[in-house]
């Protein structure tokens, strides 16, 4: 005669005494909770990641403001914003993918001096006459 199998006296959601669905209940409340952690945790590790630093850049107008800033993001900066008033350029980057000195040797590249890496005079002959700032290394033209 086959033997069969014993029958628990449990239903089939009751599990250790609880019902599958307050089992879930905690679960989820749980989930949640990980996952709000990690939320909060994610934004202040990418911040880390990130720094912000100001350059003294040369230049005089709008058409400059756009060359150096472009020449920032080109070099890897996240964020970048020339004062032509102040001459200062504050950028934003990941030092993972670029550094303060990449971005100096982008923007001097362009035709710009910065506080560390000086325009080549080929760069700075390239600019448009209303950008070209007062640039000590280059000879005074004579009136003819």
């Amino acid at each position: 005669m086959p033997v069969r199998a014993k029958r628990s006296n449990r239903s089939l959601n009751d599990v250790d005494g609880r019902k599958f669905s307050e089992k879930s209940k905690q679960m989820n409340q749980k989930l949640k909770s990980v996952a709000m952690m990690a939320l909060a945790i994610f934004p202040a590790t990418i911040a880390l990641a990130q720094r912000t630093e100001k350059i003294m850049v040369s230049g005089n107008c709008g058409m400059c403001e756009k060359k150096i800033e472009t020449a920032a993001k080109d070099a890897g900066a996240k964020k970048a914003d020339w004062d032509k008033k102040t001459k200062v350029l504050v950028v934003t980057y990941d030092p993972g993918k670029t550094s303060n000195d990449a971005i100096q040797r982008k923007i001097a590249s362009v035709g710009y001096d910065t506080e560390n890496v000086t325009a080549t005079m080929e760069a700075y002959d390239n600019l448009h006459e209303c950008c070209k700032y007062d640039n000590k290394r280059k000879p005074a033209t004579e009136n003819k």
